[in-house]
């Protein structure tokens, strides 16, 4: 017994302090087992959750990391680069982060959050309530603050989706406090019936608390990715976008636009959003941002009305 838990936890500090390579079995990754440290924990599952986040499919084979990643068209970097930050919370020095690869992470956990575990959660919660033999008004009100909780959430992803992650980088811990205030809510003042006792009623209440702490989790470690990687590579990307469109626009002392940004100006007066811009130009929508704020400091105009009235007197669009 003794050389088992000198093995496992051998293992643990060893997956602890080294970075997989690209050159590494993605197998060897995907079954590496629970990994403890300061009170947290990195479980299997869990990395088979980050794998598919990415869009990594089974049957892998021997193949390496490397190998599945060119083959799912992400970037190997920035893969390992995730698998470090949810052990260590920090990312690895000299790692460009790939925005597109982030992103595909990033939408495929928003649409796991809303097309899976929610619904689940709710159903698991509206179960158990069709259970109930009391007349109490409590199991209800849960299901109503579960629906707009969940509303929220969705409103925030949607929110998210169309402008910017910065945007909505204080909402996190908003929308992480509210998980564990339902959990309280259940756990507190869900009436128990004495009278109609209901093994089948406190299972699913229980499978729904279990699955509340893991979407909790998986929420707190998605927030954290957004916080502390997607946000510091938008503006790392959207800087040097900028630096190298604007070096050397200068006419007899004043800056004048770039060439993309009145392209901005141009989808600007067409009336398109910035997550619309984005996607024609094929730009992440914090460098859209980034350029609409350069574009207001050069011209001292602030809104879509007056940029509009600009494009047109300028002949960048013409009125139809």
């Amino acid at each position: 017994m003794r050389i088992y838990i000198f093995f496992r936890n051998f293992a643990a500090y060893f997956v602890r302090t080294c970075m997989y390579k690209p050159s590494d079995k993605i197998y060897e990754l995907m079954c590496s087992g629970r990994v403890a440290e300061h009170g947290q924990s990195l479980m299997e599952e869990q990395v088979l959750q980050l794998m598919n986040r990415f869009g990594i499919s089974l049957g892998v084979g021997d193949k390496t990391i490397a190998t599945v990643c060119e083959e799912h068209q992400v970037d190997c970097n920035t893969v390992l680069a995730i698998i470090h930050y949810a052990l260590r919370k920090e990312i690895p020095q000299q790692v460009d982060i790939h925005i597109p690869t982030l992103h595909r992470y990033l939408e495929n956990a928003h649409n796991y959050f809303l097309k899976f575990q929610l619904p689940r959660i709710r159903q698991e919660l509206l179960e158990a309530v069709n259970l109930a033999h009391n007349n109490s008004q409590v199991p209800l009100m849960i299901i109503q603050f579960f629906d707009a909780y969940a509303q929220e959430i969705k409103a925030h992803i949607d929110h998210e989706n169309e402008y910017s992650y910065e945007q909505h980088a204080r909402d996190d811990e908003h929308i992480a406090n509210k998980a564990h205030e339902l959990k309280t809510l259940i756990i507190k003042y869900y009436p128990w019936d004495k009278d109609h006792s209901n093994a089948e009623q406190m299972r699913l209440l229980y499978a729904a608390l279990h699955d509340l702490r893991h979407f909790e989790n998986e929420l707190a470690l998605h927030c954290a990715i957004e916080d502390d990687v997607m946000l510091p590579a938008l503006k790392k990307e959207g800087d040097e976008t900028i630096k190298r469109e604007t070096r050397g626009d200068k006419r007899d002392g004043e800056e004048v636009l770039s060439a993309r940004e009145v392209e901005v100006i141009k989808y600007v007066a067409q009336g398109l959003s910035n997550k619309e811009i984005a996607d024609v130009m094929c730009l992440s929508a914090h460098t859209i941002m980034s350029h609409r704020k350069n574009i207001s400091r050069k011209l001292d105009i602030h809104s879509t009305a007056g940029l509009t009235i600009y494009a047109v007197v300028n002949g960048i669009v013409e009125l139809s």
